[in-house]
C-alpha cells in the first residue's frame, strides 16, 4: 500500500474516531458511524443475517453483539462498519471474506502453552468494535473500504487450507472475530469436525450472549487487556474495561478453553509500576497464578507515532513484578529476550521451555506435560514433542523493539 493510500485512510479515521469519541462522552451507546440511505442511490448491505440483535420501541434495531449497542436505522452500519441494518435485520457483511492468510507459529498470538511450536493458519476480515489509536494492525481492522477483503473463502475452504499446510489450529485474529462473529463460528465448526483447533485473537469485548457462542467453539484463546484503567479504555479505545474483565472471568469459570492474557507496553500511558502491580494483582486474585501473561512492546503505529518504542527495560521490570505478585508464568513479548520468552517450572524454577524468538530451544517436558526434572505439572495443552516452525519464522525487526492440565 502506498504512502499516500495510508495517508488518506488514517485521514478519513481521524474523522471517524473524533465523532466516536466525542459520543461516547454522552452516552453509553455507540451511534451508526455510516449511512448508506443518505446517498442518492443507497447502497445495499449484502451480507448474512446476524444473531445478535433486537427491535427497539422507537423503530430502530439495536446489534448486541458487543457492548457498544449500536442503534441503527434502515441502511446504517455499526461503529465496526462490516455490522449493520439492512431489510429490517442486522447483517455481516463480510462473511466469507478474508483481510489475507498467513501460517505462523503458534507463539505469534502468543500462546505459550499451547501446542508449542505448532503452525496455525491465520486469517480475519475488516472492521473492528473498538477504536485503539495505537492498533498495530489498522490498516486492516480500521478500514472502511472492503476491497480491504481480497480473498474470498467458505468455512470449508479454509479447514481445507489448514489440512493442506499442517497446521494445528485455526487463528481468528488481525481485527477480532467478535465483528465477525457469524463467520468466525462456522468456521469453527467445520475445524472441530475436522480435528483442527480454534484459536481465538481478541480484546474480549463482547456481549454475554453472543459470548457463550463463540467461545463454545474455542479451544483457545489469547485476550488483550490493554491497560487497567477505566481511563486508558475511555480515552485511547472508546471502550470501558469491565466488558473485558467479565470476558477473562467468564473463560476462567464458565469454560474448558485455554487462554493467555496480552497487555501492550505503551511509553506512559499504561506502564507505570502500580498499574502494572494493579494489573498483575488483579490477575493473581480472580484468575490464578498458571494464567499466563504476555507484556509485549509498543513500536510507534497508526495515531500514536510520536511515541518511542517501549523500551526493555520496562518489559523486564513488569515481568518482575508480576512474578513477585505471585504469576507462575510470565513473559515478554517483541523483543528478543531469551529469559523472558522462555517457560519456568514454578516447583524447581529450572528452565523447562527455551525459546529464542519463536524458536524452541530446549525442551524439557515429559509426554503428560509435566516438568521433566521435578514432575510439577504444567498449565496447557502439550505433546511429548514440540513443533519445529518457529525457526523459520522470526519476527521482522522493523516491527520489533497432548494433555490439557488445568
Amino acid at each position: 500500500m502506498s504512502t499516500g493510500v495510508r495517508a488518506l485512510r488514517r485521514a478519513r479515521l481521524d474523522i471517524v474516531a473524533t465523532l466516536c469519541h466525542a459520543h461516547w462522552q454522552q452516552t453509553e451507546v455507540c451511534p451508526a458511524i455510516h449511512t448508506t440511505n443518505s446517498m442518492t442511490e443507497p447502497e445495499r448491505l449484502e451480507g448474512v443475517p446476524g444473531r445478535y440483535w433486537h427491535r427497539l420501541e422507537d423503530g430502530r434495531i439495536q446489534c448486541d453483539v458487543c457492548p457498544r449497542y449500536c442503534r441503527l436505522n434502515e441502511g446504517q452500519r455499526g461503529l465496526c462498519f462490516v455490522r449493520g441494518r439492512q431489510d429490517d435485520r442486522i447483517v455481516l457483511t463480510t462473511y466469507g471474506r478474508s483481510s489475507g492468510f498467513c501460517v505462523d507459529p503458534i507463539e505469534k498470538k502468543p500462546l505459550n502453552h499451547y501446542l508449542p511450536g505448532t503452525p496455525v493458519l491465520s486469517f480475519g476480515t475488516a472492521g473492528c468494535n473498538l477504536t485503539c489509536k495505537f492498533c498495530q494492525n489498522w490498516d486492516i481492522s480500521k478500514a472502511r473500504e472492503l476491497d480491504r477483503l481480497q480473498d474470498a473463502a467458505s468455512p470449508e475452504d479454509i479447514v481445507e487450507a489448514a489440512i493442506a499446510t499442517g497446521s494445528r489450529s485455526i487463528a481468528y485474529t488481525y481485527n477480532d472475530p467478535v465483528v465477525f462473529l457469524e463467520y468466525a463460528v462456522d468456521v469453527a465448526r467445520v475445524a472441530r469436525q475436522r480435528g483442527i483447533k480454534n484459536v481465538g485473537v481478541t480484546a474480549g469485548y463482547i456481549d454475554a450472549a453472543a459470548r457463550e457462542e463463540l467461545y463454545t467453539f474455542m479451544d483457545a484463546a489469547n485476550v488483550d487487556l490493554k491497560a487497567f484503567t477505566e481511563a486508558f479504555y475511555k480515552r485511547l479505545c472508546t471502550g470501558h474495561l469491565g466488558a473485558v474483565l467479565e470476558t477473562l472471568e467468564y473463560l476462567k469459570n464458565k469454560t474448558k478453553v485455554w487462554f493467555e492474557i496480552t497487555t501492550l507496553l505503551i511509553p506512559g500511558h499504561n506502564d507505570s509500576p502500580e498499574e502494572v502491580k494493579k494489573l498483575s494483582e488483579w490477575v493473581m486474585t480472580r484468575l490464578g497464578p498458571d494464567v499466563p501473561l504476555h507484556f509485549t512492546a509498543f513500536h510507534p503505529d497508526y495515531k500514536m507515532l510520536d511515541l518511542p518504542h517501549t523500551p526493555a527495560f520496562t518489559l523486564t521490570t513488569a515481568r518482575d513484578i508480576a512474578r513477585k505478585v505471585g504469576l507462575h508464568f510470565v513473559y515478554t513479548g517483541n523483543v528478543h529476550d531469551e529469559r523472558g520468552q522462555s517457560t519456568y517450572c514454578p516447583g524447581c524454577s529450572e528452565r523447562i521451555i527455551g525459546r529464542d524468538w519463536y524458536d524452541i530451544t530446549t525442551w524439557r517436558l515429559t509426554e503428560n506435560g509435566r516438568c521433566g526434572i521435578c514432575s510439577t505439572a504444567i498449565p496447557g495443552l502439550f505433546e511429548a514433542h514440540p513443533g519445529n516452525l518457529g525457526a523459520a519464522a522470526r519476527p521482522d525487526p522493523d516491527r520489533q523493539t497432548g494433555m490439557l492440565v488445568e
